[in-house]
């Protein structure tokens, strides 16, 4: 691995054209560009860089593969990851998986120019973004299983009666569980809770399943 290298992911060109510039501003030489998550995987093993920018949600292989795949043939590049999913639990299993820096897309490129020096000395960074969002993250994690199930079902438009039919339980089981979950995640519609699910990325999930 060379010093001061770097590869960016990501499939929006003028990102990468932005993104470019402030690495190179910053003395750190591009030596790659990928548009899709195959690209970035290939780019990552032929040239180990000190830094990968890394958009989470690309073609052809999700970003959280592409960090998995980085850490495997590249264990020592620090990766800087942008999102522009807001889902607490992808944001969350990134900061736990390692990633050495978060922000999110909406964000302003000053803050992340900023934090470049920082990533590369070894800090771990959060956007201002970010950190709202895990500081403010609801209390999905209280949930049982039944519950997130529940929940799921609920984002992927099922009533009560079709969610029972489809756990083989009865409306009413459904229904207490309905209850108790939005009583711990503090919503009171299904519209809140349909906006809970989405941030949560349980929409995105229902839909590969």
């Amino acid at each position: 691995m060379t010093d001061q290298t770097a590869v960016i992911a990501d499939d929006h060109a003028l990102i990468r054209q932005g993104l470019r510039q402030i690495l190179t501003s910053a003395g750190i030489e591009v030596v790659a560009e990928a548009s899709d998550g195959l690209e970035a995987i290939a780019m990552i093993r032929s040239h180990q860089p000190a830094l990968l920018t890394l958009d989470i949600a690309m073609p052809y292989s999700r970003g959280i593969e592409v960090f998995g795949e980085a850490r495997r043939w590249s264990p020592e590049t620090r990766i800087i990851v942008f999102s522009g999913m807001t889902s607490t639990g992808l944001l969350s299993a990134l900061a736990s998986a390692g990633a050495d820096a978060i922000f999110l897309k909406r964000e302003e490129l000053e803050t992340f120019s900023e934090a470049i020096p920082k990533v590369m000395s070894g800090q771990r960074i959060l956007g201002p973004g970010v950190r709202e969002l895990l500081e403010s993250t609801s209390n999905i994690d209280m949930l049982t299983a039944r519950e997130r199930q529940i929940l799921s079902l609920v984002a992927q438009g099922l009533n009560n009666r079709e969610i029972g039919e489809r756990l083989g339980v009865s409306t009413k089981t459904v229904d207490n569980h309905r209850t108790n979950l939005m009583r711990k995640v503090n919503v009171h519609s299904v519209a809140e809770l349909l906006a809970l699910a989405l941030r949560e990325g349980l929409l995105d999930a229902s839909r590969e399943t």
